[in-house]
């Protein structure tokens, strides 16, 4: 059952060729995964049934996979087959270990299209309906018919690189959740904060509100109590003049005076999750920063200017290991940037990027190349000429967008090559340009 060719999904780039890639040797397994049990069925590459009218069930544990082992030995030898190609929708996490399961057994695992899989369910039966015995079947005919992807399982350092990023990502949504909710605090009991200070978690201010939160707390207490706190605290760079200021605004607030005990309560949660949240983002950066050396090169894209750690590192970890990509358009594709087409008959639509991809990769791309337009001048450079040529003239976005590819041309030949970023060699081609 073990499959010995390394397979490359990137050879597999059309629908010809993910059909003609699945041969008679093959037996074609659909899977309805399930958060507590998968169900089960297997066909020939010409989608002829070949484990009788009842889906196979194994739960989801190393007992139910063994089963499922098994069962595939089983039909393997009564159909002559020689591989396994197992089709799943990547259906939230509970498809993960199952898919672990399969790449160690040395089976090949594809996934399909959760909108194609509920799109194709009436073609058999005019019957929109779910089954655990259709949707295997679903599956397994659209793996049949080439309408699948090989998934790619990051290890060792890729591995780990992808879950600290996807933590530090999950921590700064978290951090944006507090401080809305903090912004919203502020509007309603103490709105006149924001003239003291432009950020709602400005340092020196919640270290006074953290004991005195309510304008009439802070009234109670005085310009020389808000002082003192910070003189306790061993503060330096504010004084009488900023606790005046404080003091001034909490006297005139026009905050709700309500529910007083509920509202300290609501902000003393809301600081503990903030500096929760904060100290955990600055551990995950730190575990960054020691692993992120271990991927060949990294050094060289960290200096560029307008190139930061959490960048490179959700380009790492989204893009995994570089070496499997023969070339950037591969990667392009990966991040929904690829350029299609709208168009029917004899009209002729507008060109846009697919969004087919990671978005995860895109926004950061997309963030990158804003950065790099501001910071290094060979990019800014790129920029005016795109937003400003004669012929094909980009608006601002479509610009930034096409140099977010020209990003990923430059991370692929520094990664891949170990060459040393040249911005005057990078902007070369637009004077060939320019001189046609």
């Amino acid at each position: 059952m073990k499959y010995s060719t390394k397979i490359n999904q990137a050879e597999l780039n059309d629908q010809n060729k993910r059909i003609a890639f699945i041969t008679d040797e093959f037996l074609v397994v659909g899977i309805d995964v399930g958060s507590e049990a998968h169900y089960a069925r297997a066909f020939s590459n010409r989608s002829v049934e070949l484990s009788g009218k009842k889906a196979f069930r194994f739960t989801n544990s190393q007992g139910g996979f063994n089963s499922f082992g098994r069962w595939v030995e089983d039909i393997l030898a009564k159909a002559d087959k020689k591989y396994v190609l197992v089709g799943m929708e990547p259906t939230g996490h509970y498809w993960i270990n199952f898919g672990n399961y399969i790449k160690d057994n040395g089976m090949i695992l594809a996934q399909v299209n959760p909108a194609a899989v509920k799109k194709s369910k009436e073609l058999d039966d005019n019957d929109p309906t779910k089954n655990d015995r259709k949707d295997p079947k679903v599956i397994a005919g659209l793996v049949n018919t080439g309408r699948y992807t090989l998934p790619y399982m990051p290890e060792g350092i890729y591995a780990e690189l992808r879950e600290l990023s996807n933590q530090r990502l999950m921590t700064v949504e978290q951090l944006t959740r507090i401080k809305n909710r903090l912004a919203r605090w502020f509007s309603i009991y103490f709105p006149e904060f924001k003239e003291v200070y432009r950020n709602a978690d400005a340092k020196t201010g919640i270290m006074v509100l953290k004991e005195y939160p309510l304008p009439e707390d802070l009234v109670t207490l005085g310009v020389e109590g808000i002082n003192q706190i910070w003189r306790n605290h061993k503060v330096r760079g504010v004084g009488m003049k900023k606790a005046q200021q404080i003091y001034d605004a909490a006297r005139k607030s026009i905050g709700r005076k309500a529910a007083p005990i509920s509202a300290r309560m609501e902000l003393k949660n809301l600081l503990q999750d903030y500096e929760t949240y904060t100290a955990r983002k600055a551990e995950i950066m730190v575990m960054i920063e020691e692993r992120l050396p271990q991927v060949s090169n990294v050094d060289k894209l960290l200096a560029m200017n307008g190139v930061g750690t959490a960048t490179v590192v959700t380009f790492i970890a989204e893009v995994g290991d570089i070496s499997r990509f023969s070339n950037p358009k591969q990667i392009q594709k990966l991040a929904g940037l690829s350029i299609v087409e709208n168009s029917s008959g004899k009209h002729q639509g507008q060109y846009s990027i697919s969004y087919r991809g990671r978005k995860r990769l895109r926004l950061a791309l997309y963030e990158l190349a804003t950065s790099l337009v501001c910071n290094d001048e060979s990019f800014a450079a790129i920029h005016r000429y795109y937003t400003t040529r004669e012929k094909n003239q980009l608006k601002g976005m479509q610009s930034l967008i096409a140099v977010a590819c020209k990003v990923i041309r430059v991370f692929y030949a520094i990664l891949t090559k170990g060459i040393d970023y040249d911005g005057q060699k990078m902007t070369s081609d637009i004077v060939r340009l320019q001189a046609a």
